[in-house]
């Protein structure tokens, strides 16, 4: 195995056991078996190390949330299932959780943060822009748009608050007009 996916694979393993800050340098150095200098040279710092740790697991759950949008008819009812279909992931999967809890060195509250989540999430949303390529053109402002609502929706809202039919019909009456 490479020593960039042993690392990453450690990485999460610790975020999964202790939280963001179980994840240092010299913890996953340790546990992926590599130096401190390897992880230095491969990410070029522990918020980079985590960061890429963490979209590898949000890349790998973007299929599930795909499989939502299958049969949606137009550019707001994909948008929308895929938001829901997110909050859902993240609260079933054990690494993505530790997102939501406001604990220190959580990358979701780094300078740096919406700057990675924008290529991830271009990347997630690729396929809706093939699928209706009159939204081409407009990309950039829906992905925008995508990062900001979806972390919005993770951070303060609660699937035992509101259902995911309550998020729907929300999200739809306010994306609606937005993707026409």
């Amino acid at each position: 195995m490479r020593s960039r996916q042993k690392v990453i694979d450690a990485a999460l393993e610790l975020v999964d056991e202790g939280g963001f800050a179980a994840a240092s340098i010299a913890a996953v150095a340790s546990r992926a078996g590599v130096s401190r200098q390897t992880i230095y040279s491969i990410f070029g710092s522990r918020e980079d190390m985590v960061s890429q740790a963490i979209i590898s697991v949000t890349m790998a759950a973007t299929e599930e949330m795909r499989s939502g949008v299958d049969t949606a008819e137009g550019p707001t009812e994909y948008l929308v299932e895929f938001i829901v279909a997110g909050r859902a992931v993240l609260y079933r999967h054990p690494v993505l959780a530790t997102l939501l809890r406001g604990e220190s060195l959580n990358p979701l509250f780094d300078s740096g943060m919406l700057d990675r989540a924008r290529p991830v999430a271009r990347e997630m949303l690729s396929p809706m822009a093939d699928r209706f390529p009159q939204l081409a053109p407009r990309i950039d402002d829906i992905v925008e748009m995508a990062v900001l609502l979806g972390l919005s929706v993770i951070l303060f809202d609660d699937p035992t608050g509101r259902s995911d039919e309550d998020l729907r019909t929300f999200l739809t009456r306010w994306l609606g007009p937005s993707l026409g």
